[in-house]
């Protein structure tokens, strides 16, 4: 998230790939797969500090950094921060799938996962060819931040107020699958980074696991509505899914 003066904050997004299996076109939040790597990294205290208890949410916040930064350009919660030129060579570096943990620790660089704070994680049971067990955390977007696409997963790129992007996908001008609209609209809830980390720390991250059930005889794709959510559910006819 990235604070703006006199408008709401706005949020680095990514468009997947039209080819891509899972959510393909669709606007979603960077991220990927949890490698071997980021657990091992994770475990590094020469170049990662902050860790939190859970090992695995460790590697998952490993993980959000490298992915951001190659699929955005954006590194976040690097100490210090790398200039532009640096952090172009580390996701050339990262795209030919070289060891992230080497190259922090020959340019010098610490991850500080503490920058991180964990929003939700979600994971749908139903029976699909995919589906994630996904974590999701917040942050404040770097100094010299950019937006650029990798090329390969995603296409493009953008920063934009959550209400900008729910708006659209209203309009038909992208694709927003139920987990991320539901993010996206807990989010355009708050006017700055901080408000939203508060709200974040308020709430337990326990797993979210959406359901169907009806109502008034329409199935409806339903959330707990005790997890910080402003929407809970919408008629199945309506949802996006992967």
């Amino acid at each position: 998230m990235r604070d703006r003066p006199t408008a709401a904050p706005e949020l680095l997004l990514v468009q997947r790939a039209r080819k891509m299996a899972f959510a393909g076109g669709a606007m979603v939040f960077p991220g990927g797969r949890i490698d071997p790597g980021d657990h091992a990294l994770a475990e590094n205290h020469a170049v990662v500090r902050g860790a939190p208890g859970d090992a695995l949410e460790s590697a998952a916040r490993v993980a959000a950094i490298r992915e951001t930064l190659e699929e955005t350009g954006v590194a976040v919660a690097f100490d210090p921060l790398p200039d532009p030129v640096a952090v172009e060579q580390l996701r050339e570096a990262l795209h030919e799938e070289a060891d992230f943990g080497a190259m922090l620790a020959t340019g010098g660089w610490r991850l500080d996962l503490s920058y991180l704070t964990p929003w939700s994680r979600w994971k749908p049971n139903f029976r699909q060819e995919r589906s994630f067990d996904t974590w999701f955390f917040v942050a404040r977007a770097p100094e010299l931040a950019d937006d650029t696409a990798d090329g390969s997963e995603s296409v493009a790129s953008r920063w934009a107020a959550a209400q900008h992007v729910i708006d659209d996908a209203a309009n038909g001008k992208c694709s927003v699958i139920f987990p991320t609209l539901r993010n996206l609209e807990r989010l355009a809830l708050w006017e700055s980074f901080e408000a939203a980390r508060s709200h974040a720390e308020a709430f337990a991250v326990d797993m979210i696991t959406p359901w169907i059930e009806e109502r008034d005889g329409d199935k409806y794709l339903c959330i707990p509505d005790d997890a910080g959510y402003p929407v809970t559910a919408e008629k199945l006819t309506r949802a996006t899914r992967g």
